[in-house]
């Protein structure tokens, strides 16, 4: 144990010094931890701080935290309009004492479950904030982290959520269900009607502002965690985004890579296409990719080009792997192995049917 003893400076705040551990936490201040002697929190306590400028730092009771910069929201959403109008019903409030919802927004990757957020933040007209949950997120990554400052204070940045929860923006946890109970857990009392986040770290309790909202995505394959009951009770209601139609999926090509051939184009709505209904996971991502690849390498010797069939079938085996030339054969093979069964789409599918009342997703 560091010895350590306090004093008072003239503003009554108690200081905490450690034998060898000397913290400058103000200006006038040689070293030392001033522990203001507040006992609220929160939003009633918090103000911007004269001069901050674009600094983007926020004072919340006495703690100067460091705001995450928003994204430009620019994406535009081409589909089906009705499950845009279900996430905005959730982010709704129609009463003084109505409270908004923190939907989850599931299906396969690369299908648009995060493009469907920020538009949703675009129609709202409101900041957007994205957190990428993984397996090793800790608490403080979701919160508050503090960093040694140049000047040898202490810095305390806010997450993406933090920030949007103090100044009423979107944030978005993609993949959530990558992330693990204990980072989930810190979270509890923001998704329910509590709406505030306690900081162990930087010793505040956040509550969120009027028009802070929230959503989850979730991937729907086996390399994720089982979201803890509690939680999912908080996660509601479930948005499932299914595989666009074909005219929809011709549309966001065309969005993404306006200067493609119409050819090239056709042939990979029409590969996607007969993929969905084989019920395989490629996606509009993979077709993107594929497409991109295809065009720079047609582009790539303009003296000796590649024909536009050999330059899409060479992209559709380097993005996708040979397996994807023979999509039924694919489709066949994956039957086998999983006993004619549907895919799997969670831990949950491989002890539970599809319509078993004990299923945890159902």
């Amino acid at each position: 144990m560091l010895p350590y003893w306090g004093r008072t400076d003239r503003a009554g705040c108690l200081r905490i010094v450690a034998g060898a551990l000397k913290v400058k936490a103000k200006e006038g201040v040689r070293e030392g931890l001033t522990l203001c002697p507040t006992l609220c929190y929160g939003l009633d306590s918090m103000q911007l701080p004269s001069g901050s400028g674009s600094s983007r730092t926020i004072l919340v009771d006495g703690v100067l935290l460091r705001l995450a910069q928003p994204i430009d929201s620019i994406q535009e959403w081409i589909g089906e309009r009705g499950i845009l109008k279900q996430l905005l019903a959730c982010w709704l409030v129609i009463d003084q004492k109505d409270l908004p919802l923190s939907p989850r927004i599931t299906g396969y990757p690369g299908i648009g479950k995060t493009t469907l957020a920020m538009a949703g933040a675009r129609e709202r007209k409101q900041d957007l904030y994205i957190f990428q949950c993984t397996a090793d997120t800790r608490p403080e990554d979701l919160l508050i982290t503090p960093v040694l400052a140049e000047s040898g204070t202490i810095a305390y940045h806010a997450s993406p959520l933090v920030s949007a929860v103090l100044t009423g923006g979107v944030c978005v946890l993609d993949e959530g269900n990558r992330m693990n109970e204990k980072s989930w857990a810190s979270l509890a009392s923001l998704l329910d009607h509590r709406r505030c986040v306690e900081s162990i770290v930087a010793g505040i309790l956040v509550k969120a502002h009027q028009d802070f909202r929230c959503c989850v995505t979730m991937n729907e394959d086996a390399s994720t965690y089982e979201v803890p009951d509690y939680i999912m009770s908080r996660l509601q209601p479930t948005l499932s985004l299914g595989f666009p139609r074909r005219d929809d999926e011709l549309a966001i090509l065309r969005y993404h890579i306006p200067f493609a051939p119409a050819e090239m184009l056709t042939l990979t709505v029409d590969f996607l296409q007969d993929a969905h209904q084989l019920n395989l996971e490629y996606s509009v991502r993979d077709g993107i990719h594929l497409l991109q690849y295809a065009l720079k390498r047609l582009s790539q010797d303009p003296a000796h080009p590649l024909s536009k069939d050999e330059a899409w079938r060479e992209a559709l085996i380097k993005v996708l792997g040979e397996e994807a030339l023979d999509l039924e054969g694919l489709a066949r093979r994956r039957k086998r192995a999983l006993g004619d069964q549907p895919l799997p789409r969670g831990l949950g599918d491989f002890f539970f049917e599809g319509d078993d009342p004990l299923h945890p997703e159902r």
